[in-house]
């Protein structure tokens, strides 16, 4: 069977394709439009479908329009309820529910052959939970695990937990609108001066340098049902926080707004999680998606205080993720589980080494690219490294990535100022799983980089460029046998340096979505500060 999932309704526009029960593609479409999120998320931007990453996921299996089986689309209208009975203060809502449900005629407009009758809608929150438990590996309780959704919105709700057994979903519980965690921490994010729906990683960031001296506010203001729901009551945020300009400065009670709001989401989702726990039987592993799930401390506290054995979070854990898990829930029959985030572009040898002819860059092909990019590395120089396929989701993962020395404290603000943005944002190690325990405490292995570690104290001075101020770090581990090429950097980087983590951030600059193509590369490479891009077995080196 051959199945198209589509995500559109909300953000982060996304396709990806299963065939036979085997995802062959997934894509997000700001990497071929260019757009950060592919477009806000607004009624009037509904309509839009990720028409280029769609083509691109039945080209990599070529298939035309007309051959699929069904198309998945990640949001059901019919579940849907007017705004004034959801208590949501959005006028336009009800356009977004009728683009909905023309979503069957503009995806036969937008990808010709295609039969309208074969697009089916799959709810919002039941494709987030099949991006967990139906992706998940086997020792993460792939088919049969609890799954925990949290998010801004769905139709009518913001929330799902239940239990998959055989690959079939129990929801347990919902939490109905208006209360939603995704939408309560995205209007801190805004009070904040961050972009909605976009930077609330940002927070997370600045909760590290912040005191939580409204928590007992926080308490009484959101707050669990018992019944595996949640209340969100109303507070003034300009009560504990000035509101700030995107470009205003970031004043101590911003960050001890940031600090307060962090720790309450950690507890509520810790309670939800307990209760998700008794109510499935306690089963051995959790999954978990939606947007709430990229908040990487939450996750390392569920972790370490939850009771699960094993969680695992989806690394498209938002709205991108549902076009996989729409396609999913929509296969018939078992699915394979996710082989990796490596589900987007990638190109060959032949097609790299023509766009570099083309570019008329100087280049050469050394006998180890990655012994070639330890050298810079050891050297204190900076490395964009593209290989393989691109990631799927959010986070770099080393596949397109910058890379540079863990050892200089001053590494954290040149990466800032390569990016062009906040000072206080973190970068992330990169270390090999053998390694991983040595250096950090924390959940390992960590291939999707989805929690924080605490760095052990013998490494602090060591790694200062990647541990944050509270001395923790999001770590991502590589294994020798998935990821040979990424693990050889590491060891020709130890080999030279005695240190076996590398700093790893996403190769982009601020506001732009990450580099997907070798022209993307080559642009960035002459736009900022790099000392080696290498692209595939080739290397392209600044002149000094």
């Amino acid at each position: 069977m051959r199945v198209l999932g589509i995500n559109a309704i909300f953000h982060d526009p996304a396709a990806a394709l299963v065939v036979d029960g085997r995802i062959v593609a997934a894509a997000e479409e700001e990497r071929f439009s260019r757009r950060k999120h592919g477009k806000r998320p607004v009624p009037f931007s509904a309509w839009e479908l990720p028409e280029l990453s769609a083509r691109w996921c039945l080209s990599q299996a070529g298939l035309e329009p007309q051959d699929l089986d069904a198309v998945a689309y990640s949001f059901d209208p019919a579940l849907c309820r007017p705004p004034e009975e959801l208590g949501i203060a959005d006028p336009w809502d009800w356009l977004r529910v009728q683009y909905a449900e023309r979503a069957p005629q503009f995806l036969a407009t937008a990808l010709p052959g295609l039969d309208p009758a074969k697009v089916v809608f799959v709810p919002h929150h039941v494709a987030h939970a099949a991006s967990a438990a139906l992706a998940a590996p086997p020792e993460a309780g792939h088919r049969d695990c609890a799954v925990l959704v949290l998010d801004g919105r769905g139709e009518a709700a913001s929330h799902l937990s239940g239990r998959y057994r055989d690959g079939r979903l129990d929801v347990l519980a919902a939490q109905r609108l208006p209360h939603s965690l995704g939408t309560w921490y995205e209007e801190v994010t805004e009070h904040l001066g961050f972009l909605r729906s976009s930077d609330e990683y940002k927070v997370m960031a600045l909760a590290s340098y912040g005191t939580p001296v409204h928590l007992d506010l926080l308490r009484d203001v959101v707050r669990p049902t018992g019944d595996g729901g949640f209340v969100v009551g109303d507070l003034d945020l300009t009560k504990l926080a000035a509101a700030r300009t995107a470009d205003g400065r970031v004043e101590a009670e911003h960050a001890d707004l940031a600090a307060s709001v962090q720790r309450r989401l950690e507890e509520v989702v810790l309670d939800l999680a307990a209760w998700l726990y008794d109510a499935s039987g306690g089963p051995a592993a959790l999954t978990l998606a939606g947007g709430v799930a990229l908040n990487c401390v939450a996750n390392a506290r569920l972790v370490r205080e939850g009771p699960f054995q094993t969680v695992w979070i989806q690394p498209a854990a938002g709205d991108a993720g549902t076009a996989l898990g729409a396609a999913l829930h929509a296969a018939d029959g078992p699915v394979a589980p996710m082989p990796g985030a490596d589900l987007g572009r990638g190109f060959s040898d032949d097609e790299l080494e023509a766009r570099l002819r083309r570019a008329r860059v100087p280049y050469t092909v050394p006998a180890d690219i990655a012994a070639e990019a330890a050298e810079v590395l050891a050297d204190n120089g900076v490395v964009a490294w593209f290989q393989g396929r691109s990631e799927y989701g959010p986070r770099a993962l080393g596949f397109r990535s910058l890379l540079a020395h863990p050892g200089h404290a001053s590494n954290t603000e040149r990466l800032n100022e390569v990016k062009g943005r906040e000072s206080f944002r973190p970068v992330a190690p990169m270390v090999l799983a053998s390694r991983a325990a040595e250096v950090f405490d924390g959940a390992l292995p960590s291939p999707y980089m989805l929690f924080v570690h605490n760095v052990r104290a013998g490494w602090l001075d060591k790694i200062p460029a990647v541990t944050h101020v509270d001395g923790t770090a999001r770590v991502q581990t590589v294994d020798p046998v998935q990821r040979p090429l990424m693990a050889r950097v590491l060891s020709e980087f130890e080999r030279r340096t005695g240190l076996p983590v590398l700093v790893n951030t996403s190769l982009n600059t601020a506001g732009r979505p990450m580099v997907d193509t070798p022209e993307e590369a080559l642009e960035l490479f002459g736009s900022a500060p790099v000392d080696l891009l290498a692209i595939g077995p080739f290397a392209v080196r600044r002149p000094r």
